[in-house]
């Protein structure tokens, strides 16, 4: 086509139309201005905020969800949750077979309740399909939740659990002198095992290796995944987990002061249960400590069994007591001993924190290294005597001499025991519930 006045060109455009490119000529792209490259980078990072902010707001209104599988983890749950000011918070319960736990952890649901928040109870453990039940019915809400709490990182239940959740916030709170070895073993790089174990790996271990370690990668810290310890144990937790200390502000604010009673109370303890200590040995040491210190009660440990309570309560005249609270809150409410006399455990570093300004004092007496058995962990040793050391607060007493006492009559029956008041301090004397 030609142009008016005779010359050959490309035809022409219409007005408003864009210019064809024209055959065989490459596309000249111009560089926008240097404030449309920065007001594009502002977008882009707005777009981004937003959705970050989206994505915040759908974890945070599925709230929170605790795992707990023994009454302290939930006592600690709720002291977090008093220091945090959480309010969206639903406590899982994977309840275990022990019908002493079983009823402490009733009591201490009963609380929480009061505080507030939610309680679901999981028969985690009822039968061969419970455990696909459960984790079935609990995956959609770890999926959603914005935080994770746990109790116990050396649970099966709950590293699987760990594996399944998206939260980018995960908190641990105490399991007792427990959180001592986690914390050593995760800035380790070790694989998690309960310090009283031998250090062997069974088939079943080894099915849940890879498990296991995904569990311990997720409890490392890493990218915008956060991990908090609130603990009142002494630790130094390893580089980019956030340290919260647990000063029992909840319980000293729910419980007590208490009536002091003019006897010592003496505080059980499992290690002969977990195979740690001899039990004869063991018996002997109550019986030493009763003598010397004029003590009258012994606050039997949860797991402890009915034939040791039985000796004890006949062998040496203590008055045996099976509480349904963590003692820290039966402890807080009273009556208590003016001394209370400990083996080494938990409450050696946390009746000094829940009992403060009462005018209690705590004291621990040392396990003899000839006191273990021969199936103690070769770390028992040493990891007794590190709780005992770290102990801020207590007296400590030298190991109470225990020749080995007679021993118990076969097929005895279960020692008479004295059921603790339960609930608040105005709530009336309650009877255990299992």
């Amino acid at each position: 086509m030609s142009s008016p006045d005779g010359a050959c060109g490309p035809p022409q455009e219409a007005a408003g139309t864009p210019a064809r490119r024209l055959l065989g000529v490459p596309r000249q792209r111009r560089r926008p201005a240097a404030h449309h490259v920065e007001a594009g980078e502002t977008a882009q990072h707005t777009r981004a905020a937003g959705r970050a902010a989206r994505r915040d707001a759908r974890r945070a209104a599925a709230g929170t969800l605790a795992f707990v599988e023994s009454p302290v983890q939930l006592l600690n749950v709720l002291e977090w949750a008093y220091r945090e000011q959480a309010t969206d918070l639903t406590v899982v319960v994977l309840a275990p077979h022990d019908p002493m736990t079983r009823g402490q952890l009733r009591r201490m649901a009963e609380l929480a309740r009061e505080e507030g928040f939610s309680v679901r109870w999981e028969e985690a453990r009822g039968g061969a399909s419970a455990p696909l039940r459960t984790i079935g019915g609990l995956t959609p809400r770890l999926r959603r939740a914005g935080r994770v709490v746990i109790g116990d990182p050396f649970s099966r239940y709950v590293q699987l659990l760990l594996t399944l959740t998206g939260a980018r916030d995960l908190v641990v709170v105490d399991d007792g002198t427990a959180t001592m070895e986690f914390i050593t073993q995760l800035a380790n790089g070790e694989r998690l095992v309960r310090w009283h174990r031998h250090g062997g790996r069974g088939p079943r271990d080894l099915l849940f290796a890879p498990c296991a370690a995904a569990a311990r990668r997720r409890l490392t810290p890493g990218g915008r995944r956060t991990v908090a310890l609130f603990t009142s144990m002494p630790v130094g937790p390893p580089p980019g987990i956030t340290l919260l200390s647990n000063e029992f502000a909840w319980t000293t604010r729910r419980f007590g002061p208490p009536r002091l009673t003019r006897g010592a109370d003496i505080v059980g303890t499992s290690l002969v249960e977990t195979g740690v200590v001899d039990p004869d040995r063991y018996l002997a040491a109550v019986a030493a400590l009763a003598r010397d210190h004029g003590a009258t009660r012994y606050f039997a440990h949860r797991r402890e069994s009915a034939t040791k309570l039985h000796r004890i309560a006949t062998e040496t005249g203590l008055e045996v007591v099976r509480p349904d609270l963590p003692l820290e809150l039966i402890a807080r409410r009273g009556p208590v001993g003016r001394l209370v006399l400990s083996f080494p455990s938990t409450v050696v570093h946390t009746l000094p924190l829940a009992l403060a300004g009462t005018g209690v004092g705590v004291a621990v007496c040392d396990i003899d290294p000839t006191w273990l058995t021969s199936k103690a962990s070769p770390r028992a040793e040493s990891f007794l005597s590190g709780v005992t050391g770290t102990a801020r607060g207590v007296r400590r007493l030298p190991a109470a001499p225990a020749p080995p006492s007679a021993p118990g009559t076969p097929g005895a029956e279960p020692p008479h025991v004295t059921p603790e008041a339960t609930g608040t301090p105005d709530s009336g004397n309650k009877r255990n519930r299992y």
